[in-house]
């Protein structure tokens, strides 16, 4: 593993006849737009294979491992509070196609895989402003989306035209990449090559929607998440989950709790 402070122009070499390549971000996060000293970090990897990538959260590939493994044995029985600390703010997974330049939003709401193909366009404005991070040469873009404006810095000594989440279709690799207010920020810290990039298991069908109607759903459980959870214990077949009323309950309003908490989405619109 390399630390982007020792990282040097050789490392475009390596990456070129690597077989896989993970960058890691550290993601700083303020969800809760009504506490604004509540700030949330975690890491997310960026993994790049011939014409694809994935971005992901560390803590969803390691809590989809942990789940991968009880299912192989068998036994369900594992530490409550590691899961709890495996949380993730991004529980979603973005993939990208270079050669297409289509990206694929994959997220789960409660029981149902939810996937859509990102549809808004990223227009770059690129400035003249030039700063080292680390040891890459950067120089600076900015772009409106989704509510927000971003500023990046993205280097061309790493030939990939990618960044975290959605971001992408600059001259190189993005560094770094925050919103003009603050709130979000992905920094990358860590480069590294890997046998293959990470795989998460598919469980049941994804349904396929487009993006204004999976924002929909999702806008309808944020609002009110005790309805969906009540209407996930009411369904029918092998996805049907069973628990008395105070376990059902508690899990509404822990939900409850959590969404007021996340009023602050990095996609405003």
């Amino acid at each position: 593993m390399k630390k982007i402070a020792v990282l040097t122009l050789g490392l475009a070499a390596q990456i070129i006849f690597a077989q896989a390549n993970r960058f890691v971000y550290q993601v700083t996060m303020k969800p809760d737009s009504t506490d604004r000293s509540a700030t949330k970090t975690e890491l997310a990897h960026l993994d790049i294979s011939g014409g694809n990538s994935i971005f992901y959260a560390e803590n969803r590939l390691k809590r989809d491992s942990i789940m991968g493994r009880m299912r192989q044995t068998g036994s369900f029985n594992f530490d409550r509070s590691q899961m709890q600390n495996l949380r993730t703010n991004m529980d979603f997974i973005i993939e990208k196609d270079y050669k297409t330049a289509k990206k694929l939003y994959k997220a789960r709401i409660l029981r149902d895989q939810y996937a859509y193909e990102e549809d808004r366009p990223m227009n770059w404005k690129i400035l003249p402003e030039t700063t080292t991070i680390g040891e890459y040469k950067t120089q600076k873009a900015e772009t409106q989306f989704a509510g927000r404006t971003w500023h990046a810095w993205f280097t061309t000594e790493v030939p990939f035209q990618d960044g975290p989440y959605k971001f992408s279709g600059l001259p190189g690799l993005i560094v770094k990449v925050e919103d003009a207010k603050g709130d979000y920020s992905f920094d990358l810290k860590e480069a590294k090559k890997i046998n293959e990039i990470a795989a998460f298991e598919q469980f049941g069908s994804t349904i396929s929607v487009k993006r204004a109607a999976f924002e929909k759903q999702q806008d309808q459980f944020r609002k009110d998440p005790a309805a969906a959870m009540a209407a996930m214990t009411r369904g029918g077949g092998s996805f049907r989950i069973q628990m008395d009323p105070n376990q059902r309950k508690q899990m509404e309003e822990r939900q409850k709790e959590e969404q007021k908490k996340n009023n602050n989405p990095i996609e405003l619109k």
